[in-house]
């Protein structure tokens, strides 16, 4: 009886496991799934004062004041390339490159850390860097430790987003908290040349912020409810991708010829 209840037990734990995978980090909750994140600041912005509280971003107050937004259930690829701010987008990869892919990421996201590490390289080498696909990062911060490291990333040049992006992702144990801590978060960013003085100066600027927040309303617009989610041409993927999966979806568009979304977007 008691080893069939360890094999009931085992059997749980598994399929929750698989689920968690399956999900990614929760774009709802403000927790990823590893619990890497909370609600609570014990740390407050610069410029922050007792009546001009920090302003935070990327919370769910304007979504729960309008009672919902709209879903688009099939977004063409011209409604998912359509800005929605005055921010560049973050690409990697020939403009005219046959499949566009695009990762909404959360920097503190334990999912999207082991998609940059273990898949990433690969699709970098054998399908970006050869002209096959243009990649691009778009940001779906949970949680205020990563809405903070967000606002420094956008900060950095453009030229050194994505370098910086990767150093979030390769040192993310090192800076990610239950509380928003800025001075970890200043250490990455400090090893792309960024001061302390422009570091605490990107969290005054309120214009970049509110971009900042429409992308991620634009992108829960377009059916994102987490992190890592993907776009392969018109195709959301609600779930992490190995190259196994990429290859199946990818390899057909490239022989295909598909036609691709607008171009125009890379650095």
């Amino acid at each position: 009886m008691r080893a069939g209840r360890v094999t009931v037990w085992r059997g749980v734990l598994l399929g929750a496991a698989a689920a968690l995978l399956l999900a990614g980090c929760s774009g709802d909750g403000g927790l990823s799934a590893a619990g890497l994140e909370a609600a609570s600041s014990t740390q407050a912005l610069p410029g922050a004062t007792a009546d001009k509280p920090q302003f935070n971003p990327f919370g769910n107050a304007a979504h729960q004041a309008t009672g919902g937004r709209e879903v688009i259930a099939t977004p063409t690829i011209a409604e998912i390339m359509q800005p929605a701010s005055d921010l560049t987008e973050i690409v990697l990869g020939n403009a005219n490159a046959p499949v566009t892919i695009i990762k909404y990421e959360s920097l503190t996201c334990p999912h999207c850390r082991r998609f940059h590490v273990d898949v990433f390289p690969t699709l970098k080498r054998e399908y970006i860097d050869t002209g096959k696909v243009r990649f691009i990062l778009r940001e779906f911060p949970i949680g205020k430790q990563s809405g903070s490291a967000t606002i420094a990333m956008r900060c950095a040049p453009a030229a050194k987003q994505f370098v910086l992006y990767d150093k979030f992702m390769m040192q993310q144990a090192a800076w990610v908290s239950q509380e928003v801590r800025l001075d970890p978060i200043f250490k990455i960013t400090s090893q792309v040349g960024m001061t302390r003085e422009q570091f605490d100066a990107c969290f005054a600027n309120q214009a970049m912020v509110a971009s900042l927040n429409a992308n991620k309303e634009r992108g829960r617009t377009l059916g994102i409810i987490g992190t890592p989610n993907f776009f392969i041409q018109d195709k959301l993927i609600k779930s992490t991708l190995d190259m196994a999966k990429i290859r199946e979806l990818v390899d057909p568009l490239i022989a295909g010829k598909v036609a691709v979304a607008p171009a125009g977007l890379t650095r």
